[in-house]
């Protein structure tokens, strides 16, 4: 009765919620005019992010928080302020004449490029509520928004109840940087109406509360999660009128620093969350505005639209280490060698340069204070602790990604600072990874199967791409001698790769070149695999291949076909295999294709390749086998258009276009199309780079302030148009049309002083040219 009393006297004192008529600037009429994607009702129990550099939160959209995740098992979801954890997750009460309704199962999800909601109905309170969340750029913080509609036609009186469930605990690998995981601890602070909770142990904090003076607040004995954590609870009284609106806003902030660090972030997003959102808007309309597609297949064209946003959502920031790209969420939220060597050519083609240049340094700076011989690493968690130095393919990836960023700044600066590295890891590639001579290094490539180390054939195909881009780079910088000999290397290499990695019998590049014993370890093992998944032609095939070893023993290390494994399409990713070796290649990949894309290993296809249904199901311990995932595929659409097959690119980018918003919408899955990280960062690499420099043809030279234009449209593309390409100090765009035979050509460039060149097939299959550093021209086939 006393507390029925105590609410009472809040709403009289109007010490509760706002309503919406005195506050109109909510976050619901901030993104009115923002485009959003509703969730599919059977994904509500799957996981959604709410994205900062710093902070960010993953739950699921179904407003719940459950257990998430394997690195740390069960804690890969909630808040985070890498690298330490926040929270849990939070839980929200509805109390109303005497009866507690748990805000648990929201009935739709909806995505925008930068916040989201769940919309909660709950008939028993005569209540529609919206529950918002917002991450401001660059602060360790986030802000929670309950919009709540009485649906009644008399005063709806009731008490919101937020229940924040702290546990301040390290990041992936922090033991071994001594971050001792400790009890957590609860402080009240009346002058903030807020809950501070700390790390016994250590000086990690998070805070969270409202501008409103709650009724009750009181920390909760028994903690729900695993870990060692604590809830604090938090009961606003809220009274609305008949079928109008209130507001309550909350706001959840963090720090590894100190108390006063966590305060000043929680009173300042409190200040400044309205215009933080106004800005961030801006900024992701920005985002949008740079590399803008129209097309005639909608659904890509909204996909390539997303995937800038979803780039963005993959930037942390680490002071003490610097910012970069991620890899995916939620299991793999620090930083990677390979994964940003793919992901940050899409992102120089969409225009997001700055990840670009701050990946790139922290990955150098890493990698040599660790490595200190050129050897790129592998993966960084977010304590600054190195998993893994490095793989072999990460090393020579490295060289022409630097080689393709230059292409697009033109800035020979860049080109020198990173030159040294990229020399010393050809260096180390040759004299320490090559141990018989022959040019291929040795060791783990893309495809982590035990044993798979010898010559692998990506490691081979990206080595040779890389010596090729450093001999470029050597000439600029006026190394002519070490220019030449990087070029001799290239080309052996490129001879090399379309001989002895080739095999006739399965028309396809082997796996790996290895010994007879090796191989048939792995075909032992990959056999175990195939009965296992019930695949029994691949059972024989790899039968047969084991007695053609035996019957047919070799002294010296040879090609072998055992897995199909994707990355036996790099050669032609990279353009190096031989027209008629690559279109026999290209053939024999749609075998290992199903409606979503490329399996990631060949062996386990199953009944859907080349049919249009199916799907992926993932087992319950996180694995990849059997899987379809979205780089092998964008591999695959990159491939197709060297070989100038635009409309077999296209098919493989339709079906992994088929994934976006399949479960999180506006994202699209690592693994195709329900499973693994929620959102990737290589996907980016995947559209990018086949739309932006192959199906519209740009090949930047900002050096020489040139641009070329070889377009290679889609069939089915008759009206296409790529606005506002960001190229150094230059924005180009391009409208493309064809009517019949005749294909036209619009170009328009914000700098003058470049020199646009178009070049078109035309009917004798030779190039038609043209050249012009007008602001706008068009030319016609």
């Amino acid at each position: 009765m006393f507390r029925f009393v105590v609410c009472l006297l809040c709403i009289m004192l109007s010490i509760g919620c706002k309503k919406t008529s005195s506050n109109p600037e909510t976050f619901d009429s901030l993104t009115k005019d923002s485009p959003s994607i509703k969730g599919k009702p059977a994904y509500l129990n799957s996981p959604y992010v709410t994205a900062g550099d710093r902070v960010y939160m993953v739950g699921h959209q179904d407003g719940t928080f459950p257990d998430l995740g394997w690195h740390i098992k069960g804690e890969m979801g909630g808040i985070w302020n890498h690298p330490i954890k926040l929270m849990d997750g939070f839980e929200v009460e509805i109390l109303k004449d005497e009866k507690k309704i748990a805000l648990d199962s929201a009935h739709t999800f909806v995505n925008y490029p930068y916040a989201n909601k769940h919309q909660y109905a709950l008939p028993e309170a005569q209540l529609h509520i919206e529950r918002w969340q917002f991450v401001p750029d660059h602060k360790e913080g986030m802000v929670v928004q309950f919009q709540i509609e009485n649906t009644s036609p008399t005063t709806n009186t009731f008490e919101l109840t937020f229940i924040g469930n702290a546990d301040l605990r390290p990041t992936w690998l922090g033991e071994e940087t001594n971050m001792i995981d400790a009890q957590d601890i609860a402080t009240y602070d009346a002058i903030n109406k807020a809950w501070t909770i700390k790390d016994t142990d250590n000086s990690w904090f998070v805070t969270f509360g409202s501008d409103q003076h709650p009724i009750v607040h009181r920390a909760l004995e028994a903690y729900k999660g695993t870990g060692k954590g604590i809830s604090g609870e938090l009961s606003y009284p809220i009274s609305i009128p008949p079928k109008d609106r209130a507001t309550l806003t909350l706001v959840i902030a963090g720090s590894y620093a100190s108390q006063e660090e966590v305060l000043a972030t929680y009173q300042d997003i409190h200040n400044t969350y309205l215009d933080a959102i106004r800005s961030k808007k801006e900024r992701y309309e920005q985002l949008a505005s740079h590399s803008l597609l129209t097309i005639p297949d909608k659904g890509i064209e909204q996909t390539f639209e997303w995937l800038k946003y979803n780039s963005d959502w993959l930037v942390r920031t680490i002071p003490e280490l610097g910012s970069g790209i991620t890899a995916g969420i939620p299991d793999y939220p620090w930083y990677f060698g390979v994964d940003s060597e793919y992901a940050l050519k899409g992102y120089m083609a969409i225009g997001q340069t700055e990840p670009v240049y701050n990946t790139i340094q922290l990955l150098d700076s890493i990698s040599n204070a660790l490595n200190g011989n050129g050897q790129i690493i592998h993966e960084m968690s977010t304590n600054g602790k190195v998993f893994n130095p490095g793989n072999i393919n990460e090393t020579p990836q490295f060289a022409s990604l630097i080689w393709e960023v230059y292409q697009w700044n033109g800035d020979q600066t860049f080109l020198e600072n990173y030159f040294p590295t990229i020399e010393k890891g050809l260096q180390w590639l040759l004299k320490e990874k090559d141990d018989n001579k022959n040019l291929f290094p040795d060791g783990f490539g893309m495809m982590e199967i035990h044993g798979l180390d010898s010559e692998m054939i990506d490691v081979a195909a990206y080595t040779q791409r890389a010596f090729d881009d450093a001999s470029k780079m050597a000439t600029i910088l006026g190394k002519e001698d070490l220019s030449k000999q990087y070029r001799e290397i290239a080309l052996s290499l490129k001879a090399k790769i379309n001989t002895d990695f080739w095999s006739e019998e399965f028309k396809s590049y082997a796996d790996f070149i290895g010994t007879d014993q090796q191989a048939i370890h792995l075909i032992e093992d990959a056999i175990v695999r195939a009965d296992t998944l019930n695949k029994p032609w691949a059972v024989t095939e790899l039968q047969s291949t084991l007695e053609a070893i035996k019957a047919n023993p070799s002294t010296e290390p040879r090609p072998f076909v055992v897995h199909h494994n994707w990355v036996v399409n790099t050669p032609m990713e990279m353009g190096i295999a031989d027209s008629t070796k690559a279109l026999q290649a290209l053939q024999t990949a749609e075998k290992f294709v199903n409606p979503f894309g490329v399996f990631v290993t060949g062996i386990d296809r199953d009944a859907s390749a080349g049919k249009d249904e199916g799907s992926f199901k993932g087992s319950k311990i996180f694995s990849y086998t059997g899987a379809v995932m979205t780089l092998p595929t964008g591999v695959q659409v990159i491939s197709e258009n060297n070989y100038g097959r635009p409309d077999k690119a296209l098919n493989y980018l339709k079906r992994m276009d088929r994934t976006f918003s399949y479960a999180l919408p506006g994202s699209m899955y690592e693994v195709s199309p329900d499973y693994g990280m929620i959102t990737q960062a290589w996907n980016i690499y995947s559209y990018a780079v086949p739309i932006v420099q192959q199906f519209f043809g740009v090949q930047p030279n900002a050096a020489a302030k040139k641009v070329t234009i070889r377009p290679q449209m889609p069939s089915t593309w008759n009206e296409a148009s790529l606005e506002n390409i960001l190229i150094a100090d230059n924005e180009v765009s391009i409208y493309y049309s064809k009517i019949e035979s005749q294909v036209n050509i619009k170009v328009s460039q914000t700098n003058p002083a470049w020199e646009i060149t178009v070049e078109l097939p035309t009917k004798e299959g030779s190039k038609k040219t043209f050249v012009s550093r007008e602001l706008e021209f068009e030319t016609q086939n």
